[in-house]
């Protein structure tokens, strides 16, 4: 099971879930996408909570007020944090979440400390909390066929690209060929070699002679 919100409608929309339990984060760390964000709070239990954001973006173009709705959603859901105040909530790309076989389930680390941000959260606020409990849907999504799905898309763009820049390169060969080739032709008719209807007239050859010359 995964819970999905909606964040504040004037920032946009963005998508924010979480799993309901361990079991089902390990499968959230597994199968994620690269827009998605991780949201923890730090050194306690919590809910792992992901924000996804529109292709493109990274986590640094986290609109302030959707980190705020997503800061709260994670400390309300957890246990020891929703009871206390000035809680830190750590967050980063799911990119940098590290899972190593001597992990607990559920468990992970970070490819890159450089890459993990704090946010503090003063307190509860209950108007935000509540606002995004009203937009939550629950929905049991097959995560690896969703995932699957992304990478084949992925894979289709990619070999679009290739096939158009092929398509420019060869235009632009071709391009290249047709300018040589009028290079070269310019190159034959240079003023030396050719004669003029003055130096026709000015010569005493016969027409047939200077056919016989042209020949």
């Amino acid at each position: 099971m995964v819970f999905y919100f909606k964040a504040r409608p004037d920032a946009g929309d963005y998508t924010i879930f979480m799993g309901l339990d361990k079991f089902e984060n390990e499968e959230l760390i597994k199968y994620g996408f690269p827009e998605d964000v991780w949201f923890h709070v730090d050194k306690m239990s919590s809910a792992h909570v992901y924000l996804r954001l529109h292709k493109g973006q990274g986590f640094d173009d986290i609109n302030e007020g959707v980190l705020e709705d997503c800061a709260q959603l994670v400390k309300a859901n957890s246990i020891q944090g929703n009871k206390v105040n000035n809680v830190d909530v750590v967050y980063t790309p799911w990119s940098n979440l590290k899972k190593t076989a001597s992990m607990d389930v559920g468990q992970v680390g970070f490819h890159n400390s450089k890459m993990v941000r704090t946010i503090r959260v003063e307190k509860r606020v209950n108007d935000i909390v509540n606002r995004l409990n009203k937009t939550k849907v629950e929905r049991t999504p097959d995560l690896r066929a969703e995932r699957e799905a992304v990478n084949a898309a992925e894979r289709a763009e990619r070999k679009q690209h290739l096939r158009e820049k092929k398509k420019r390169e060869e235009i632009d060969r071709l391009e290249k060929e047709r300018q040589a080739e009028m290079r070269s032709y310019k190159g034959l008719m240079v003023t030396d070699k050719m004669t003029s209807n003055k130096d026709i007239a000015s010569s005493n050859k016969s027409l047939q002679e200077l056919e016989d010359d042209f020949m």
